[in-house]
């Protein structure tokens, strides 16, 4: 068994980099052209075939391949995709394998635009190992039940992993739903690598999250208060958030 505080930083760099390193810098800038025409809440117009598990299917230009896939009722994995918010990629369980013109790369689904002539598979043997690592390492950390249900799909019972448990995955939900939906930043992340962690700002969050609590039901954990290091403020405390957000 490893210790995760020095084995998962390495193991995850090691996972990201299949994704990060497949995607081209080409690719990246269609990744930002397509949040910003979501953000300005473009038209979709232009029809776009590609092809998902040998099956057909007809998209518009613009869309993921999360939400082509989704439109045409082929299952991908997802953790941090929210239709309400901008792509984010953070969780990479979402990751298939894409070809065009005979070159076969690995590609975060909820990011990458969809294309004409894509061919898409979204569960093959080195995604599955792929998936697999991922679920092995969130178990160390945070064995919710959304976790696990998704880990015993993949054959997942238990992990090569330990860590403190903080029942967050940093997929960023709350935090990107309190800043783009509701306006008020009074939730973000602070550190960097396996440091990085979610936290409440108080000067914000006494003003706004006790009449809110909408980013409650998003977390995947199901714990959204684990990551704020004990911050209390009037009306609102951290066993609210343990007992409010725990409907997994």
């Amino acid at each position: 068994m490893r210790h995760l505080h020095r084995g998962l930083s390495t193991t995850l760099l090691r996972c990201s980099q299949i994704v990060w390193c497949a995607n081209s810098r080409s690719a990246s800038q269609r990744h930002r052209s397509g949040s910003q025409q979501r953000g300005k809440e473009m038209k979709r117009d232009k029809e776009v075939n590609l092809n998902i598990n040998n099956q057909p299917v007809k998209s518009k230009e613009g869309m993921t391949i999360v939400e082509a896939a989704r439109d045409a009722g082929i299952y991908i994995p997802t953790l941090c995709y929210n239709e309400k918010l901008a792509p984010y990629g953070a969780c990479r369980i979402c990751t298939v394998e894409i070809s065009k013109n005979n070159r076969k790369r690995l590609v975060t689904a909820c990011v990458y635009l969809v294309e004409d002539g894509l061919v898409v598979r979204t569960d093959t043997p080195q995604i599955s190992t792929y998936r697999k690592t991922l679920l092995e390492l969130m178990l160390a950390s945070s064995p919710s039940k959304t976790i696990l249900n998704l880990a015993q799909e993949y054959g997942v019972s238990k992990g090569r992993f330990e860590a403190e448990r903080t029942n967050c995955i940093l997929c960023g939900q709350c935090v990107r739903y309190c800043n783009e939906v509701k306006k008020a930043n009074a939730i973000g992340f602070v550190g960097r690598g396996i440091g990085r962690r979610v936290v409440f700002f108080p000067e914000i969050a006494s003003t706004v999250c006790a009449s809110c609590r909408e980013c409650f039901s998003l977390c995947p954990t199901g714990k959204l208060a684990s990551e704020t290091d004990g911050v209390l403020f009037d009306g609102l405390t951290l066993e609210d958030f343990l007992n409010a957000g725990h409907r997994v």
